[in-house]
């Protein structure tokens, strides 16, 4: 009898961003290893595509917002912003894998 728990979204997608966090000297296997482990924590596939995306965005989206403000130049801000929005979106894939990877994996 192999039952699987109910995933946790919030709880995976901390584990992703954290872990990615502290990989970040591994481009490819570092955003991988995230996702299997959030992939696991999610429960299943669906779970896991959220959890992927909702750490990926927020990052993103705070970078752009940040470099903006402490910039004080706007249109520095903004260019620095989409280069780190740029970054974060580079690093979906692989964790994007990784967690289909780990909400199959049994």
């Amino acid at each position: 009898m192999n039952q699987k728990r109910p995933g946790n979204i919030v709880g995976a997608s901390l584990w992703m961003f954290f872990i990615a966090l502290l990989l970040f000297w591994a481009p490819f296997i570092g955003p991988l290893v995230a996702g299997i482990v959030g992939g696991k924590k999610a429960g299943d596939v669906g779970c896991a595509i959220i959890a992927v995306f909702l750490p990926a965005a927020l990052m993103g989206l705070a970078a752009f917002l940040l470099a903006g403000v402490l910039s004080g130049l706007p249109v520095v801000g903004l260019v620095a912003g989409l280069g780190a929005f740029g970054l974060v979106a580079a690093n979906v894939g692989p964790m994007l894998l990784g967690a289909v990877i780990g909400a199959i994996w049994d």
